[in-house]
């Protein structure tokens, strides 16, 4: 598999999940570094939603430098550590702006 770097946006198989987690495959935004996904076999990434969202940021942000086929929404709060064995195609990049913002919400919600 060719590396995976932060900011890509790429399909995951999310399932199993329980209760409100996102499941099934979908788009996730990779948050980790690239050092971090190379050596650990993990990457750290937040789930993307294609559902209309009534919260707005902090909860999610809309990326707008990655063209998705449908309108899409990073949904913050759905922080997953995931086996890079879950890991799919390339799907875009967000741009380090949205990257930052995303981990600023992150910020927000965990309360650093």
């Amino acid at each position: 598999m060719a590396r995976i770097l932060r900011g890509e946006v790429r399909w995951a198989d999310l399932s199993p999940a329980r209760g409100h987690e996102q499941a099934g495959l979908r788009p996730v935004l990779v948050l980790s570094h690239d050092v971090f996904n190379e050596r650990s076999g993990t990457v750290i990434a937040m789930a993307l939603t294609s559902q209309p969202q009534r919260a707005g940021f902090p909860l999610t942000l809309e990326p707008q430098a990655v063209k998705l086929p449908v309108r899409s929404w990073v949904k913050i709060s759905q922080i997953r550590t995931l086996s890079v064995e879950r890991i799919g195609a390339k799907l875009g990049r967000a741009s380090p702006e949205e990257v930052s913002q995303v981990v600023e919400g992150l910020d927000e919600i965990i309360g650093i």
